[in-house]
């Protein structure tokens, strides 16, 4: 199933390419419903070191199998955003150690690392329908506080975990609308642009539920 003709494509995207199959998520997507949930079967595809097969792992992951050192291992081997994201959001924020992870990952100067944390909150604000909002407005504290990262792939994922809470319900857009102005106020280029991206959206969603 390889598709080396698609790696340009993806590259044009930010997309690492090494040790890519060229797969595109659909295909990988159907691979997984073919297997169902297989935490075994997702570490030996980690193993392999294919990114095509990471994103795999990450859906045929279990997330009430998979231990927390191999969360972190995960972690520390991504290189690339599109397996950091999904590993995120197929699999880590359905965890019971989401949480935990995303305080110990925020701290880590590595950017895909410390990617991780803010879209694994980002994943929680969709999918973790139980969770309280005290969860989500706590979450912004530590959004304010790495705003200042200026790296790409960083700034976007905070960005991204901020848009996700205040769009979570209808009771959270005024935390997430003071906490982007708070943001915006610290005045670094990262978080200029963190706070007016989210501002922007989430004004505007406000403006139309009105």
């Amino acid at each position: 199933m390889a598709n080396p003709d698609a790696l340009d494509g993806m590259q044009r995207f930010g997309i690492n390419v090494e040790n890519r199959l060229g797969l595109s998520v659909p295909q990988i997507r159907a691979i997984a419903k073919r297997h169902g949930r297989n935490q075994a079967l997702a570490e030996e595809l980690w193993n392999t070191g294919i990114l095509d097969a990471r994103i795999l792992a990450s859906l045929v992951g279990d997330p009430e199998a998979i231990r927390p050192s191999t969360m972190d291992r995960w972690a520390r081997d991504f290189n690339c955003w599109t397996v950091c994201d999904a590993c995120c959001c197929n699999l880590f924020d359905r965890t019971p150690y989401a949480w935990a992870k995303i305080h110990k990952w925020a701290p880590n100067n590595r950017e895909f690392v410390r990617r991780a944390a803010f879209a694994t909150i980002a994943g929680l604000a969709v999918h973790d329908k139980a969770a309280d909002d005290r969860q989500f407005i706590d979450a912004l504290k530590l959004i304010e506080a790495y705003s200042f990262d200026d790296r790409n792939f960083v700034r976007k994922a905070v960005n991204w975990a901020l848009r996700n809470i205040g769009k979570r319900n209808a009771r959270l857009p005024p935390h997430a609308i003071r906490s982007a102005e708070r943001i915006r106020a610290q005045g670094s280029r990262a978080a200029r642009w963190i706070a007016a991206d989210a501002l922007r959206e989430l004004r505007a969603r406000e403006e139309h539920r009105v």
